[in-house]
This record gives structure tokens, sequence and C-alpha cells, in this order.
């Protein structure tokens, strides 16, 4: 099997020989998954696949060698993969890598253990028309080998990067091809390197350690609501922030981030950069055996070239909360795991299926004979998946409106689900936010956020989103497109969940966003977008 679809070279006969520009953009979309976590991406992606190796000179290596395995070795090193072959990708991100603890001088470890902020697995696979990711729960219940039951996340502190791998293995029951061990430091710089990176931010962000006792202190945010361009330290207080959700919200909200960034890197124009980029990747990264070596992150990187412009594909992790001997911990059986890696390896295909012609040759039915396929009837909204608040949504923006803020149609949710509400309008925290947005230009618009709360303890939180920039990189690429109460609405698919709506005027763009954990149901996203009101105007 060859990674390269469609062209006679064989994997050892280089890539084929496309122009500079085209490789540069098709390195940007594929390595923004393939090497970066909590997403320290696309950096090598700015070179030619002939070079980028050599200039690298291959990754340094892990703290704990993480070679390739075989025979009484072979479950202590990753899983060794031939050339056009899936590999899977075990993505570590942490402010202090394990090595960096005085060669794991055991006082200081006990003092102050390394931890792993972020546990994502990514497979890329050349026969698959999706990138997987799997973002794994820190606060997993796991049996770490030689060390008995504990959090996952123990697993990098005692062990670093190997002792996560073996015990990431033994508990999904998966071959890992590859571990990337990312400083977090590399990230700020990298956000800010290629221009930063738009996010769709589902509700406030904040808190502040002034006057705070130190037992309660943790990092601090503050990051408002709404569609914004978040940078450096921002970016990585978002992908970081932990202490007001779960991990699988954080694991979530740090998907949606490497998904954001991976459809807008390849456009920012980064070939200037070269050096910089380079070297953020060489301090940030560590890497195992494989990529230590010129030829083993050449493949990598063709792997990456052929799989650039695939769009990823979120697997939620089935976890559920439980205290134990009052430790609280992530928890999953068996079977959840071994179906959640099953959608990981084996990901439904998001091209629909073929139907095949009811006519054929021998009948003698010529093409134009065919009957044209018929018109979709537009959809219906089963209005008992949710509850009228138009008189709500009126009073929460009446003093938007009223103030003049917002020059463009304002429309606010006339229906909602039965178990949601608007958030609570608060002088530091207004709802609806109005703010200026810009665009890569500098060009300013305008926009408003609307904050609706579905379940405070699980972090879900559901937005309409209002601006005069019409064309947000957000809504580059809908997955289809459909009718409903006379509008054409544009669906953005996160695997079977619909992750946003939107639906154009001339003079404005609104969406509605789902939870980060996709929570609401398709037709729950449809409702409330096919009802949006305009104030000022009556409806049902």
């Amino acid at each position: 099997m060859s990674v390269y679809p469609n062209s006679p070279l064989a994997p050892d006969d280089g890539p084929p020989p496309l122009g500079r520009n085209q490789i540069l953009k098709a390195l940007l979309g594929g390595l923004a998954i393939v090497l970066a976590v909590a997403v320290t991406t696309a950096t090598a992606g700015l070179l030619q696949i002939k070079g980028v190796a050599d200039d690298i000179g291959g990754l340094p290596g892990l703290d704990t060698v993480i070679g390739e395995g075989d025979g009484a070795q072979k479950d202590k090193g990753v899983d060794r993969a031939e050339a056009g072959d899936p590999r899977t990708f075990l993505l570590l991100g942490s402010d202090r890598r394990y090595s960096d603890l005085k060669k794991n001088n055991k006082n200081l470890r006990r003092s102050l253990p390394a931890r792993s902020d972020t546990m994502m697995l990514v497979r890329v696979d050349p026969d698959e028309d999706v990138i997987t990711v799997l973002s794994i729960p820190r606060d997993l219940k796991v049996t770490i080998p030689g060390h008995g039951t504990s959090k996952l996340n123990d697993a990098y502190s005692i062990g670093g990067p190997a002792l996560t791998l073996e015990t990431l293995r033994d508990v999904l029951g998966i071959e890992i091809n590859h571990v990337l061990n990312v400083n977090f430091g590399g990230f700020r710089k990298l956000v800010t390197t290629v221009g930063c990176v738009y996010a769709d931010i589902d509700r406030r962000y904040y808190h502040s350690n002034v006057g705070v006792p130190p037992s309660q202190q943790y990092a601090e945010i503050d990051i408002d609501p709404g569609y914004q361009r978040l940078c450096g330290q921002k970016a990585l207080d978002y992908v970081r922030f932990r202490h007001a959700d779960n991990d699988l919200v954080r694991g979530a909200r740090q998907q949606d981030f490497l998904r954001a960034m991976k459809d807008q890197v390849g456009t920012s124009g980064l070939a200037d950069d070269r050096d910089k980029l380079l070297d953020i990747f060489k301090e940030s990264v560590q890497a195992d055996g494989q990529l230590k070596s010129v030829a083993g992150l050449e493949s990598v990187l063709k792997l990456a070239l052929f799989s650039a412009g695939k769009p990823v594909k979120q697997v939620p992790f089935p976890g559920s909360f439980a205290e134990e001997g009052g430790v609280s911990y992530v928890t999953s059986d068996d079977a959840a795991i071994e179906r959640t890696v099953r959608r990981f390896e084996d990901p439904p295909s998001l091209q629909p299926a073929k139907k095949q012609s009811s006519s054929s040759s021998s009948t003698g039915a010529s093409s134009s004979a065919k009957k044209k396929p018929k018109r979709k009837k537009a959809a219906k909204i089963d209005y008992s998946l949710l509850r009228n608040v138009r008189r709500e949504g009126e009073d929460l923006v009446a003093n938007t409106v009223a103030s003049g803020k917002v020059t463009f149609p304002l429309y606010f949710p006339t229906r909602i689900t039965n178990s949601g509400r608007f958030t609570t309008n608060q002088p530091n925290d207004p709802n609806p936010r109005v703010y200026t947005l810009r665009d890569r230009a500098g060009k300013k618009h305008q926009a408003y956020r609307i904050v609706m709360l579905q379940n405070q303890l699980e972090g879900q939180y559901v937005g309409v989103q209002g601006t005069t920039w019409r064309t947000p990189p957000l809504l580059k690429r809908p997955t289809s497109t459909r009718v409903v109460n006379g509008r054409r609405l544009l669906l953005f698919r996160d695997g079977e969940r619909l992750r946003f709506v939107a639906w154009r005027t001339k003079r404005a763009v609104y969406w509605v966003s789902n939870s980060l954990t996709t929570n609401l149901s398709n037709d729950q996203m449809l409702g409330i977008a096919a009802t949006l009101g305009r104030f000022g105007e009556g409806g049902k």
C-alpha cells in the first residue's frame, strides 16, 4: 500500500514533483495534526519534505528512550509501522518535561513531580478520509505496570513517556507507533508565530489570584465568550484550563482548538518564518527512537503530506466520574473502551454511499432517460425537543438593541432545550456580549455572543453568535446544507453530531455552537438555528 495515491512513485522514490508552495501548504495542514500536541503542531510543516529531515536532523530523543522493541523488549517500545501503514501518535504536553527533573533526582521527583497536562492519540491512515483524535483523561483510573492502581497522569510522574506508553497500551489494547513529548513554552511561541488562531469560545473563563489564599490559587485566566483570535499565552491558558470543568470537557476543548488550528494554519503565509519555526520545533519537541532519525522523520512527513486537507474527527472518550477513598477518578468499562478504540481506528466514512443506477446498457436506456433526483423537502422541527423562550430572549437583548451598540439585525434564540437557560447578565460578564472582531487584515467587524447554560457541572454551554464578518475561518468548509423554516442552514459536523449550524444574510452571518462535548442532538441544534428570531419582529 502506498502513501502516494494515484501516483506511480513508490514510497522510497521520494515525494511527487509538486511545486514548493503546494508542498508548504500541504505539510502545514497535515503536520498540524501529526506533529503537535495540545497543539504544538505544524512547526516542521513549512519545509519541503526533502531537506526538512536534514535541517531538523531528527528530533531530540526522549529522556527514557522509547525505541522499536522486539522480543522481550517489545512491550516497552513503540510499535513499528511500515511505509504506507496507518500510524498512531501519542502526544504528551507538559510545562516541565520528565527529563528536566535533574535526571530523575528522587528528592526533586517527590517535591516537584512532572505531570502531563495533555494526553492525546492521533491516528493518520492513508486509506481513511478523516484524521481521528482521541483525548485520554489524565484522571483515568488505570493499573500502572509495577505500581498498582492510580490515575493515568501518575504514570508520567513515575516513569515519564515510556511508562505512560506502556500503561496506555495495556488499557486500550492499541498499537502506538510514535510518541511526541511537547513543552508548552513552545506552544505559546508557535501560536503567535503562525498568526494566532480564531477559536469559538463557549463561555467566560476567568480566575484571578489577587486576594486569594495560596490553597485556592491556580493558573490565572481572563477570556470572554465569543468567536475571537487567541494568541500566545491566552491560547495556552484556554487549552490548559481545567478548574471549573472536568477532564472530558478539557479534552474536547483542546481537540476543538487543534481542529481550528489545523484548518487555519495553512493560510497564514508562514514561509518567511522557516528558521524561527524550526528553532521552536527543535527546542520544544522530544520524540521516540524512530523520529530521532532523519529517515524516520522523513517517512512521517510523507504521510503528513498526503493526509493534508483531511477533516479531523473527534472521538469522545466514554468516561464517567467516581470517587474512591477520597480520590476522584474518571472511570470506564472495558467494553466501552473497546468500542471507542474501534471508532478511533476504523471511523465511518464521511463520503455518502454511491447508489447503483437502476438502468443498464442491456435495456438500451441512455443517461438522458434517467430520472432526475428528487428535490429534498424542507426539514420539519420537532418542537417537543425545545421550549419557547421568545419573551425571555427579547428581554435579554432589549437593552442591547436599544443602546445601538449592534447596528446589524440581532437574532436571538426563541426556543432552547428544555434544560437550558440563559446565563445571568453581569457587569463583568454581559449576556449578550457585544464586541469588535478583527479579521486577519485588521478590518473591524461587529459581533455579539449569547450564552446559554445547559449543564454547569458537566461544562455544557451553548452559544449563538452573530457578526458582520461573513466569511470567518470557522465557516469555510460546511459538511452539508439543509433547508429548515425557509432558511438554508450550513451544517458543520463533528463525527455524527452537529458542532455548528450557521445561516448567512446579506449583512451578517449567525451560528449556533453546540457544547464542547456536543451534548445537543442534531434536531435540537437545527431547531434552535431555524427559530432564531429578529428583535422587533413577531413570530411563533
